[in-house]
Parts: C-alpha cells; structure tokens; sequence
C-alpha cells in the first residue's frame, strides 16, 4: 500500500509539474504588465495626424526659421517640423501651419546613454554581470529616482508643446534608445533591484520552478557551445535579458503615460528605432504595447514588424529620412513612395547637404513634386485604412532571437565584445527577410504575429498559413497552440530546428514540434550534425564580418546543398510533408537565407522560390492580383501592396528594391532600377469602378488595366468592395 501510495504520488508530482510548468508562461503573459498595452485609442492616435507629413530635423537648416525658411516649406512640400525638448519656435510652425512631433520629450541622456570612449566604456561592463546600466557620467539606472525624474521632465515639456500650439502631432521620448547601447551586447543589470528580479523569476516560472538569479555573461553561453543539445541552458543570461526587456517595455509605458495625462490628444512613442534583437529592449512584441508612434529604422525586419503589430493600422508609424547625393534624387523619390505603399503616415528628414547657404540645391527640385503630391494629395487617401494580408503569418519569436544570437557568436570566441550588425549577418534576421523575398516576391502579401498573442490564444483563423523562421526557441504551451491551429486546417511550415530550445534558451531532448512534423530529436545532436560540420549555423559570422555581399558570407562554410539551399540538419530529411488533422505540417530542413544572395544577384526565380513557397501555395495562398510586363512576365522585385479603407481597396504597385541601413538610420536602396516601362495590372475577377488614384482617371470596371510605370514611383489604384478571391 505505501509503495502504491508512493508511486501514484511521484505520478501526480510529475503530471503536476508538468502542467504547472506549461501553464507558468501562460499565466505569465496573460498577467505580466509588460504585455498590458497603455491607451491606443485609434482616434487619438491618428487624430491631428491627417496626410503624409515630411517633418525635417534641422541639423543644418541654413534657410531659418523665417519667412524664407516658411517659404521654402510651403513650395517644396516639406509641410512639417520638429520641436526640442519642449521648446519652439512655435510662433514660426504655427505662421506655416507645420505640423510637428517633439522630440527629446525625456531629455537626452537617460534613455539614450551618452557612453563617450567607444571600446574603452563597453570593455568596463561586458564582461562583468553585474554591473549596472550606466553613461559616461556614470550609473543610469532604470529604477524609481530615474522614473520620478523623468516623469517631472515629460510633464513640464509636453505642458510648454501643449499650451503653444494646436499642430502638434506626437511626442517622442528620445532617440536611439536602449536599456544598454543601440544593441550593442551588453550583459548588465538595468537596476540594483536583485529582489524585483528574483520575484519576476517566480511569475516567469512559477513560484514553485523559478531558479535562483544568475548573473553571468555570454562567455558563460558560448563555452556550452560544443556539448549536445539536451546540456545546453543559455536561461541564467536569456531570462535576466527577458526581464531587462520587460524593465525597458514598463519604464517605457510610465512615461507614455505621464505624456497622456499632460496632453490625451496626442500620441507618444520614441524615434530612432532599432532592429529586432536581444539586446537594448527591442522586443516588439513588448514595445508596441507600450507606445503610440514610432520612427524606427528599416533594419531587420524592423519596419514591417511594426507595421504587423499597428493595433489597426493607427499608430502614426515613421522612418528617416538622409539624402545621399552618391544615391541620386531616384533613391529619394523612391523612398516616399515605398514607404508610403507600406503603411508609413510620414518621414523625418535628416537635413544635411540640403543647402549651399540659404539656397536650396537642385536634388531638392527634383524632389519637391513627389513631396506635393503625396503631402499633399495622395497622404490623406491613406489615413485611416488597414493592411490586408493573404492570410499568410511568420512567427516572431523573440527567444528565437535570442537563442540565434547565442548561437551565432560560436565562431567570435572571446571577441563576442565587438559584435555588431545582427541585422545584416544574424541567422534569425537572414532567415526572416528571406522568407519576406520569397513572399512579395511571389504576389503573396503577410503579417508577423507575436509570440505573446499566439501563447495567450493562438494563431487566429484568418491565415490559411503560419511560417516558422528559424524558430529555435518555443514554449510547450506555443507548440500546442501550433499544432492546434493545424489541426484546425492550417498549414505550418518550419524551415529548420524549431522548437530544439524551450523559451529560456534550455536544449531540448526532443523538440518541441517533432510530434507534429513526425521527426525526431534525441538531445544528442551537437553542432556538427547542422549545416558545415562545425558550426550550428550556416554562415561562420566572424570570418564574413566585413563582407557585404551575400555570396561571400555564405562561402564562409561549406554546406550540403539541396535545389539551390543549405541542409540544415544533416540526420533529418528534407521536405517532409505530414497531413496532420485537418492540416498539413512541413518541416522543410532547409535554409531559405541563400535567397538574399540569389536576389542580390538577380539569379531568384520562380524555380528557386518553389523549393519553398511550394507548401504556402499547396495551402490555397494565391496572388489576387499581379503585374506583368508587355511580354508577359512579372518584373524582377515588384510588390504589390494593398489597403482597405471604407468601401474601397487601395492598391500600390511599387519597385521592392533591398533596403539598407545602419543603428543610426540612414541608408536606402541598393540596386534600385530607374525605368519607364508599360505595365499591364491584372486582377483573378472583375473589380468594379478602378479609379487611377495618381491622375483622378475613372477605369470603369474590368480585370487587366495597362498603365506606364516609372519605377522609383508607384501605381495607386483603388476599386469599390473587397479584393476579389477565388
């Protein structure tokens, strides 16, 4: 009887702490405040925000602040500004009509850290887990003196902005922020507070599982990198990352809030915006909860991630603008356009190289109509419309992120310290912009979706497809909420290692989704069982640093290929297709990275895509609309995009050119194509009253329309109803 009781009881105790384990991040993120948004009234935060407003940073605004300078607006287009920690000149934005955000709402100095010494500052913390978040000026801690402080400041200024002038369109806390460095890899505590930590641990957990604080450095996760997977546990650096992060997101709401309480009629967010990464705090899942506008750079993913978590569409979502005369005025023209097809309600211009003393330089004639037309025109046609996807999601993941990190410093060793440009080399950036490619490429449009809201309740039924991008890192309770979204009749699609760590950064001994794509993990695998038999990865990082062209990053190691791609896993097969329910599950054990390389090259075709957009279109994913050229075929790096607004859809055609870019902004496009070339715009059913939105041409109704295409601007269509769907 007692040995009965004994067994039945070691039982429960493990069916217990199984469940209380699953349902540990659950509760955690349906309670955590770092995943409860501030006010995101959709009124409020488009309100004053009524065209496409160009609103210049006037670093070098040689023309004035007078008639001359309000002269040079009006005729060029630029219909907006910028106010400075809470001061003017009003009476010169309000003479102009300029609507502007403020910038440095916070102060500088406290969200963005003055660091000063570059190498010198990084080497006093890198390595030490317990030092403490700190400037040139010393410790910057993310605690309650920090927030009373600087709750005081966006008080006092966003009061001035208020009280001086109705034009105000967004207050932005800062730029550049980041609880460390941009993202540079800084492994400190963003407070003294060790008790805040352990207590954040116990929700993460449960109050029953939840380790002891750790405070180490990724040189404790890099010297794991040679054991099998089930003995590698990166969570003493992941969770005390994740809770940085969660500090970040709710230091950040507080002060939104404070914004709110002194003006509730204009949003509050921060520009400068960086990539998605594992440091700094930029986990979107979390930081588009916490803020109203946003101006982020175009790197990693970052602007269409945004533009998937825009609660509606309606927060004011920006990026930067810098001329580069080595670019030409195409690149500026194009830029506008592109991103105003994608959702972006403005830009804020880097004003450098603009004048030669008060007078302006000939690019920015050659600019001034584009800037008219779509401030002026076409700007509110857009203000209040919603991206319509083709009902595909690709997974954020951002322990994926963090766990592609860990692992793609395995070739650095000890010189992880001056790793930068995760945006440009890192496995889990790569991995998502290539499945972007293959999918505008196609015809095909998408949305991110947040781990956050899959955990809490699961993939919605709108997508017929869920993309998994190097999804290293998931949760039991997402492995479920995906297997359950296929059985429903979706099609999951994991392009390689999925769910091989759990979301603390802890290897697996099988892999989370090894059920449901009918594979098998054992925990034994070790780094020479992936790609080139010495790495995890498939590019070797530190060799290929100061390349910049895809070709050379990826000859860094020497992979198995397959139709034009790297073999992840070398013990697993490839596209293995697994009805499962109602839905299919495919593990493709392929890495669709070398696409960048092959569009880079203009070798990608439909033949290379279909090694992987096979499955999305197997799911009944089917362009409603495409383009071709007068012999019949689709121009090289065209996208379609398209909005709904009222009893209308909006259309774009524009160039979808590479975009690049660095931590402090700037870039554009890389091989962008200037040309003038007839078009024929076609729909899979008849759309009723087409309307040529660039020239008030009335179309009538009808499926193929022909337009003449300069391809650094776009196409704006509009038809009554919804898109037409087969």
């Amino acid at each position: 009887m007692i040995k009965t009781l004994a067994l039945v009881s070691a039982i429960l105790a493990t069916f217990v702490s199984h469940t209380r384990a699953e349902d540990a991040y659950l509760n955690y993120i349906k309670n955590a405040p770092e995943f409860q948004r501030v006010p995101q009234d959709r009124e409020m935060m488009i309100g004053r925000w009524d065209t496409w407003i160009y609103m210049p940073w006037r670093y070098r605004w040689t023309i004035g602040t007078g008639d001359e300078g309000g002269r040079f607006c009006r005729e060029y287009g630029f219909n907006g500004g910028f106010t400075d920690h809470g001061h003017g000149p009003f009476e010169w934005l309000n003479k102009w009509n300029l609507r502007f955000y403020n910038d440095h709402t916070a102060a500088k100095g406290h969200l963005y850290l003055h660091r000063g010494g570059g190498k010198e500052f990084l080497a006093k913390f890198q390595r030490d887990g317990r030092a403490i978040r700190s400037g040139r000026d010393g410790p910057r801690p993310l605690d309650e003196v920090m927030l009373d402080k600087l709750k005081g400041t966006v008080a006092r200024y966003v009061t001035n902005v208020k009280q001086n002038s109705s034009l105000r369109v967004a207050y932005a806390l800062d730029d550049e922020i980041s609880w460390g460095s941009f993202v540079v890899p800084i492994p400190w505590r963003v407070n003294a507070d060790d008790e805040a930590y352990a207590a954040w641990l116990k929700e993460y957990y449960g109050p029953l599982d939840a380790p002891e604080p750790r405070y180490v450095t990724p040189d404790f996760t890099r010297r794991q990198l040679d054991r099998p997977l089930k003995e590698i546990d990166f969570s003493p650096l992941l969770d005390r990352i994740t809770y940085n992060d969660s500090v970040w997101a709710n230091f950040l709401g507080e002060l939104v809030l404070t914004a709110n309480k002194a003006d509730p009629d204009t949003p509050c967010g921060f520009v400068g915006g960086q990539s998605p990464s594992m440091w700094g705090g930029y986990d979107y899942a979390k930081l588009m909860k916490k803020i109203q506008f946003i101006e982020a750079y175009n790197i990693g993913s970052s602007q269409a991630i945004i533009r998937s978590f825009n609660p509606g569409n309606a927060m004011p979502q920006v990026t930067t603008h810098f001329h580069k005369g080595s670019r030409g005025t195409a690149n500026d023209i194009w830029q506008t356009w592109y991103y105003f097809a994608h959702g972006n309600r403005g830009m804020i211009g880097w004003v450098e190289g603009w004048f030669d003393g008060e007078k302006p330089r000939p690019w920015l004639d050659q600019y001034k109509a584009t800037n008219l037309e779509v401030g002026g025109v076409q700007g509110p046609k857009m203000v209040g419309s919603r991206w319509i996807h083709d009902g595909v999601a690709v997974y954020y993941s951002q322990p994926s992120i963090q766990v592609s990190w860990c692992l793609d410093i395995e070739p650095h060793g000890s010189t992880w310290v001056n790793r930068g440009s995760d945006h440009r080399l890192g496995t889990s950036h790569n991995v998502r912009k290539a499945w972007e490619y293959l999918l505008t490429d196609s015809g095909i449009q998408y949305n991110f979706i947040p781990y956050d809201e899959v955990v809490v309740h699961g993939v919605p039924d709108e997508y017929k497809v869920l993309i998994l991008p190097a999804c290293y890192a998931l949760s039991d309770i997402e492995a479920q909420r995906i297997t359950e979204f296929c059985r429903r009749g979706g099609t999951v699609i994991g392009d390689f290692a999925c769910g091989l760590f759990d979301h603390h950064g802890k290897g697996r001994a099988k892999g989370a989704l090894d059920d449901l794509f009918g594979i098998r993990h054992d925990g034994s695998e070790t780094n020479g069982d992936f790609f080139g038999e010495r790495l995890w990865v498939e590019t070797d990082q530190d060799a290929g640093f100061s390349d910049r062209r895809y070709r050379d990053l990826f000859a860094t190691i020497d992979c198995k290929m397959e139709d034009g791609f790297a073999v992840a896993e070398k013990k697993q097969t490839t596209q293995s297709v697994r009805e499962v329910g109602r839905g299919t599950a495919i593990h493709v054990n392929l890495s669709p990275q070398r696409y960048l390389q092959y569009r880079e090259e203009n070798t990608s075709d439909d033949r290379l895509r279909h090694v992987f957009m096979q499955h999305v279109l197997a799911a009944g994913v089917k362009p409603w609309v495409t383009v071709v050229d007068q012999k019949g075929r689709r121009p090289r790096n065209l996208e379609i995009t398209y909005w709904n607004k009222g009893d209308r859809t909006l259309v774009f055609v524009v160039q979808n050119a590479v975009v690049t870019g660095s931590a402090l902004g700037g870039g554009g496009a890389e091989g962008l194509i200037s040309r003038e070339a007839k078009v024929n715009v076609q729909f899979t059913a008849t759309v009723k009253n087409m309307v040529n939105e660039r020239t008030g041409e009335l179309l009538g109704d009808g499926k193929r329309f022909a337009f003449d295409f300069n391809s650094i601007e776009a196409i704006l269509l509009s038809f009554q109803g919804a898109p037409p769907r087969e």
